[in-house]
């Protein structure tokens, strides 16, 4: 979720369901050493629980970024050992370090000794020719090993050679069955999935294998997902929030990030998927898309995109 889950778009979903847990998009070391580090690990303390996602491969680098994740107040850190972008796999880290197991368990190990947090990793159940389970389960336990308790899933494999990202994330097929394998072998352990889940009743009937479900761009692009997620897998009282109510609650946050010069455009981007379906969802879509980006745009935009979708009382 590289240039996806940022610090506006996670406030957004937040406003959504108050207890899913919530991923940075994945930083990596290099980033966060020598870069703009207040930009990666800056958010809102309405995110938490937060964590921050990092890819690296070496101990020592991760080990200091977890500690900065620590001290900024981040819940979590998860090393990212899944993504298959040729960015992260030519610069060793990503899916192309579950080649690699040893390493794995030394990045965990080191950031494990260095924070107070837990310290998790995200994998995919395979990658090219080391498709086994017997290989994921060898992978699971090294890691696990170095201190690792909680893991998250992708029930796909990742061919580093011959896919793009986007078709690894839709070609090779999902086997969920694995997961449940791992959960059931490795009891103790953590095990969250990941992969191909679109609705909350296929996240409920996942957790009847599994700890937990991790879902990625479907509640990108459809946020309204995670709206009954409070109430069905949670079991809170009280009616979920109507997309209008959201909106409504996250201009003033829009409203403050303007005034540090944040471009209003940063933000919208990531709601532009609220009223699936909707009468006037088209309307509302159009006209931020058509007015965001201009010059002194500010809220105005965002609320006369409202006006434009029927509230609920009104169908």
């Amino acid at each position: 979720m590289m240039e996806w889950t940022d610090r506006h778009c996670r406030y957004f979903l937040r406003l959504l369901s108050q207890r899913a847990f919530l991923y940075t998009e994945m930083v990596t070391t290099g980033a966060l050493i020598h870069g703009d580090r207040e930009r990666f690990l800056a958010f809102d303390p309405a995110e938490h629980p937060v964590a921050l996602q990092l890819g690296g491969s070496e101990p020592e680098d991760l080990a200091r970024c977890a500690v900065m994740a620590q001290e900024a107040g981040y819940d979590e850190v998860n090393l990212n050992v899944g993504c298959p972008s040729d960015r992260v796999s030519s610069g060793r880290f990503g899916a192309s370090l579950m080649r690699e197991p040893e390493r794995v368990a030394d990045c965990v190990r080191a950031m494990g000794e260095a924070v107070d947090i837990p310290v998790t990793v995200k994998h995919r159940i395979g990658i090219d020719d080391l498709d086994s389970y017997e290989f994921l389960a060898g992978f699971v336990d090294k890691v696990a090993s170095a201190g690792c308790q909680l893991f998250i899933v992708h029930a796909r494999k990742a061919w580093l050679q011959g896919l793009s990202p986007k078709q690894n994330r839709e070609i090779p097929p999902l086997c969920y069955e694995r997961v449940h394998q791992l959960k059931a072998d490795f009891p103790h352990l953590a095990i969250i999935i990941n992969g191909g889940l679109t609705t909350l009743e296929a996240c409920q009937a996942q957790l009847e294998h599994v700890d937990g479900v991790m879902v990625g761009r479907e509640a990108y692009y459809n946020p309204g997902i995670l709206a009954d997620v409070d109430r069905l897998l949670y079991g809170e009282q009280g009616p979920a929030p109507t997309p209008h109510e959201v909106v409504e609650r996250f201009v003033p946050y829009v409203e403050a990030r303007l005034a540090e010069g944040v471009p209003l455009q940063a933000m919208t981007r990531h709601i532009l998927g609220l009223f699936p379906g909707m009468p006037g969802a088209r309307a509302w879509r159009r006209h931020i898309s058509e007015n965001a980006h201009r010059d002194g745009a500010g809220v105005e935009v965002i609320l006369e995109a409202l006006g434009k979708v029927r509230r609920p009382e009104m169908l």
